[in-house]
């Protein structure tokens, strides 16, 4: 299967490398945005989460996979169980 990115991988759950982004993103045919605007709303308060250490190693890890912060990769998770739960 062909993928927009330079090489194709052994292991197709891992993303591209942020070089392979960057050359993809500098492209001319890939600069029209797509979809609607985003806003995200305001974040309104700090709330203090405390996680044992292989709990918190495996969120670091999946967040790092992601390029994401452990805040917003807990944001989505928790936002993910909510969409769940009330679909």
């Amino acid at each position: 299967m062909a993928t927009p990115w330079s090489v194709e991988r052994a292991d197709p759950m891992t993303g591209p490398t942020r070089q392979e982004e960057h050359d993809f993103c500098a492209r001319s045919e890939h600069q029209e945005p797509q979809g609607p605007v985003r806003r995200r709303s305001k974040l309104t308060e700090m709330v203090p989460v405390r996680f044992v250490p292989e709990t918190l190693e495996e969120v670091r890890h999946r967040a790092g996979a992601e390029d994401r912060s452990v805040s917003s990769w807990i944001r989505r998770a928790v936002e993910h169980e909510l969409d769940q739960s009330t679909g």
